[in-house]
């Protein structure tokens, strides 16, 4: 189960979607794709802000049973729900100005799923499948949650296999291209993974995450440009495009936003990264690394 790595499938596919002329801008508001979102504040917010998660809606996620997330979850997959137009409106109280400040809200994603679905005239699966899954050579199927109408929940519950979850991560680390064949924008990861500039809404070292906040992708503290796929117990995907080093982890922690567990995993990491560039210069060099 992906939890929330899923955000950056759906942030990719967006920069497909930009690039097939389906979605003009990134600038035009939600509504402009789901004539459903009309009369809304969520349908007034840009493509732009729910990639950054700033909406400037509220929508608490605290991850407890009684948040935002959680019902919006649980009416998703009830049997008996609206469908995810419906569900998406009822949060509908703005906070702040769209782009005035980050609040990572899943609900930022599920407009934006929404968006991919009408603007392309596919579901989601099918849209990652024809420009994702299959281009990279992915060796197992996956598979996708939808709620009662055949939407998917776009902001979590993606299933696939650990070394596809390490295409996905190779596939980023080589901007775009993989096997040879560029399946999704350069210009889009450069511009998906570029940190903010210091004192921005989703500048590096603000808030509770070391990191910063591109499109729908984690970007992690340093200068050496590495980004992160992030669900909430614990699933990862660590990206260092300059040596392309990849790590998944899919284990699964009994806690959301377990502090001892994401700090040893991060040393595992920095641990990993340290010794291949070591071993790399070593072998540049002429010399034979460990």
């Amino acid at each position: 189960m992906s939890e929330s790595m899923a955000k950056t499938l759906v942030g990719i596919m967006i920069g497909i979607a930009v690039s097939e002329h389906k979605i003009h801008s990134i600038d035009d508001a939600a509504q402009v794709y789901v004539p459903g979102l009309k009369g809304s504040e969520i349908g007034t917010v840009s493509i732009r802000a729910l990639l950054h998660m700033a909406s400037g809606i509220r929508f608490q996620q605290n991850y407890t049973d009684t948040d935002d997330d959680t019902t919006m979850h649980r009416e998703l997959l009830s049997s008996k729900g609206p469908g995810s137009v419906a569900v998406v409106k009822q949060f509908n109280t703005r906070l702040a100005a769209s782009n005035t400040f980050f609040s990572y809200a899943s609900l930022n994603t599920e407009v934006l799923g929404l968006v991919l679905s009408h603007a392309t005239g596919m579901t989601l699966s099918s849209y990652l499948e024809t420009r994702i899954w299959q281009p990279m050579g992915a060796e197992a199927d996956a598979r996708w949650v939808t709620d009662h109408t055949g939407q998917e929940l776009a902001w979590c519950c993606f299933n696939a296999t650990l070394r596809d979850y390490a295409r996905v991560g190779l596939l980023l680390a080589h901007g775009g291209e993989f096997n040879g064949k560029q399946i999704i924008p350069r210009s889009w990861i450069v511009d998906a993974t570029k940190p903010a500039p210091p004192g921005s809404l989703l500048a590096l070292g603000r808030g509770q995450h070391p990191g910063g906040y591109g499109y729908q992708i984690w970007l992690m503290p340093g200068s050496r440009g590495a980004f992160a796929l992030e669900g909430v117990y614990g699933q990862r995907i660590f990206v260092d495009p300059q040596s392309g080093l990849v790590l998944v982890h899919t284990a699964v922690r009994t806690q959301a936003l377990d502090a001892p567990g994401e700090a040893e995993l991060r040393a595992l990491w920095d641990g990993l990264l340290t010794q291949f560039i070591s071993s790399s210069a070593s072998a540049a060099s002429g010399g034979f690394g460990e």
